[in-house]
């Protein structure tokens, strides 16, 4: 079952390890902007419903998750080694409205203030960055927990590797592990890619075997376990499905390598440099004033290190 936190709890931990929290910047950013509708501007006009959806949920996730270490992984913009494969790639999402845009750098301000280490490459998803971190993390004995709203993820998901969705403004976090993901998608978390490979994904913009959908995937997938396996076993396929496989056997497996995360991608997991330890509360809240943002003070504070903590007399040296 899915395994929801509830607001006075922490993520699962497990026989004390460290635990890593990578959070996954611009789904982030996208939930946090149509999450606050409501019209948050400074006093010059700038719009900072974002900034502060985004501050309010890393506040929150800092305060249930307790990490040990954390780190912020960010898409660029320019084409990825996905798009130079496909086109259109991604070619149907629509255009955020320019109020979201404009506040993308206030909210890599906020994330350098905090001193949160950031992850990014130029060719490479923010996905990319996630997966090799995950997996980087649990060569050292760091239990990953990867916050994302995004089904590929779950393809990373093992004894160790956790993804979260964030639900509520993540005051109700949903925890997927292994056993999560079979029973809310029917295939294993390594089965994840190929389930993606003969569905398609109409969200990333490319398709799998047309006429087989999410039933067919997983009874497929339950049967013969693997992509590779189904086509090992094409001819004991019959009729409409035995088809469709048949004519689109290389569009199924283009969109297996569409699918695929990267866990090596160039970077690399650096305790240091994702530390809890290293997080900076009183540039983030001078930064957050600058903004015009002081709803979020006595919440900033409960996160608040008490040796890291700042008096309102001191406030005013920022």
């Amino acid at each position: 079952m899915e395994k929801s936190q509830n607001e006075n709890s922490a993520l699962i931990r497990e026989e004390d390890k460290e635990r890593l929290v990578v959070i996954d910047g611009n789904h982030l950013i996208h939930r946090a902007f149509y999450a606050i509708q409501a019209p948050l501007k400074t006093s010059d006009g700038k719009p900072t419903n974002a900034l502060y959806g985004f501050a309010s949920m890393l506040i929150n996730i800092i305060e249930m998750d307790e990490p040990d270490y954390i780190a912020v992984a960010f898409d660029m913009q320019g084409p990825t080694f996905r798009h130079e494969a496909h086109d259109d790639y991604k070619g149907t999402r629509k255009k955020a409205p320019d109020e979201l845009y404009e506040q993308i750098p206030m909210i890599h301000k906020l994330v350098e203030a905090f001193n949160i280490a950031v992850y990014k490459k130029e060719g490479y998803e923010a996905d990319d960055m996630m997966g090799t971190l995950a997996v980087q993390a649990k060569e050292e004995g760091v239990v990953p927990y990867l916050i994302t709203g995004d089904m590929d993820l779950l393809q990373l998901v093992d004894e160790t590797i956790r993804v979260v969705f964030p639900h509520k403004g993540y005051r109700e976090p949903i925890i997927y592990d292994r056993e999560s993901v079979m029973d809310k998608y029917g295939v294993a978390p390594e089965q994840v890619v190929d389930y993606k490979a003969i569905v398609g994904d109409t969200s990333d913009n490319y398709k799998g075997v047309d006429g087989i959908g999410p039933k067919g995937a997983e009874k497929l997938l339950k049967e013969y376990g693997t992509l590779d396996n189904v086509y090992a076993n094409i001819n004991n396929i019959t009729g409409s499905m035995h088809e469709r496989l048949v004519k689109d056997k290389d569009q199924a497996f283009f969109a297996q390598h569409l699918a695929k995360i990267l866990v090596s991608a160039p970077c690399t997991f650096n305790k240091v440099d994702t530390s809890f330890e290293a997080l900076n509360f009183k540039a983030v809240e001078a930064y957050l004033h600058e903004m015009e943002v002081t709803s979020l003070d006595k919440r900033l504070l409960k996160i608040t290190p008490p040796e890291k903590q700042v008096s309102e007399d001191q406030m005013s040296l920022f």
